[in-house]
């Protein structure tokens, strides 16, 4: 009698069903997410807050990159639908083959600090063009953005988690020519965290001067020391905001690094916590989302401080989206001589140094430096 366990096993086709369906189930969550996103859709500075009602159109008093205007917006939005599809795709395949896979949870986890962006969106200055497809500007929390909140920023995980990826095959290529008593092998998450420091600050320097160059969005205020081109509308704060995202790169980068156990620092951490034992992937994923939620405060934190500090002296001129207001919440555009009409956003009191909010005097400085620039 052939004893062998037979090749056809039932005990497991249930789980495989299951797992097979939750896997489909990203199909249907992701339609959802785009009917969403179609339905709320807008495009143009829409709502009164912002508008400047003196524009028709969207006139631009600067060339972006190589002439092309707000063409390189239509790049920019479809390589990104492009570029999530591609990585949707790739997770849901992972998620098939390992449920629970460190790397896409990490993918969801850095996606979902997009809540935040509003928030990280006013503490730099950052001012997206309007004429990026957006929320409505007046829902609650989108509200905080210095102009719009676009879609574009669904691809985070691309930006934040990307750099792990290069920093590992570095590491490893480092620890495979290394004796087992080198620090790359004592300290595996020190020299990670390093290597991502690098890599993170020279991507997002690359990444962010040519998307401030090609129009998607500007700093409309810097800390001219430690900035590229400061006072034009190019301007970028190179050693603030590329060191700064770092701090979210970092912690999402160690968090995937695997032990000679197997496990994922995230994953250790869940069990020492004991974050739901019987659901371990959940209590992985709940441990990176805390983390880089709270990492992304620290980055919001540091430039509140700036901002607060009033040292973020150098305005981005020409502004380069006359169809939107001025976004000058300090009144230092109105003092370097920017034409109006303005506005002061909101968290422009207490969180921006100013108890009494905006100044209601502002005088032209004779040596203004908007002075004689058009818009």
């Amino acid at each position: 009698m052939n004893t062998q366990p037979s090749r056809l096993s039932f005990g497991h086709t249930a789980p495989l069903q299951k797992q097979s369906l939750m896997s489909w189930l990203w199909i249907p969550a992701g339609l959802l997410l785009l009917g969403l996103i179609a339905h709320h859709a807008r495009m143009g500075a829409v709502s009164p807050r912002i508008a400047n009602p003196e524009v028709i159109g969207a006139p631009r008093p600067v060339e972006f990159l190589f002439g092309w205007g707000d063409r390189w917006l239509l790049l920019h939005e479809w390589g990104t639908v492009f570029g999530m599809i591609v990585l949707l795709i790739a997770c849901v395949r992972v998620w098939r083959r390992q449920p629970g896979h460190p790397y896409v949870l990490m993918t969801i986890a850095s996606t979902a600090i997009v809540w935040q962006d509003p928030i990280m969106n006013w503490a730099p200055y950052a001012v997206y063009n309007p004429q990026l497809w957006h929320w409505p500007e007046d829902w609650p929390l989108i509200e905080l953005s210095p102009t719009v909140e676009p879609f574009i920023v669904i691809g985070y995980a691309l930006f934040y988690f990307g750099p792990f990826f290069p920093a590992m095959a570095v590491l490893r290529r480092l620890q495979a020519r290394a004796s087992m008593d080198a620090f790359v092998w004592r300290r595996p998450l020190i020299s990670l965290a390093a290597l991502v420091l690098v890599i993170g600050f020279v991507f997002d320097a690359i990444l962010e001067i040519s998307l401030v160059r090609t129009g998607l969005y500007i700093y409309s205020q810097v800390i001219p020391w430690g900035s590229l081109f400061p006072g034009t509308t190019f301007q970028f704060p190179l050693i603030w905001e590329s060191a700064l995202v770092c701090l979210v790169m970092v912690p999402a980068a160690v968090l995937c690094y695997r032990d000679d156990t197997g496990r994922t620092q995230a994953e250790k951490l869940a069990q020492r916590f004991r974050w739901l034992p019987n659901h371990p992937a959940l209590g992985t994923f709940l441990v990176m989302f805390a983390v880089v939620n709270v990492a992304y405060f620290m980055y919001g934190g540091a430039f509140a401080a700036i901002r607060m500090s009033g040292l973020a002296t150098a305005v981005a001129c020409p502004y380069p989206y006359p169809d939107a207001r001025v976004y000058d919440p300090q009144g230092y555009f109105e003092r370097e001589g920017e034409p109006g009409p303005y506005f002061e956003g909101f968290w422009s009191t207490w969180a921006t140094g100013q108890p009494d909010g905006r100044p209601k005097l502002n005088p032209v400085k004779a040596d203004g430096m908007c002075k004689g620039q058009l818009r």
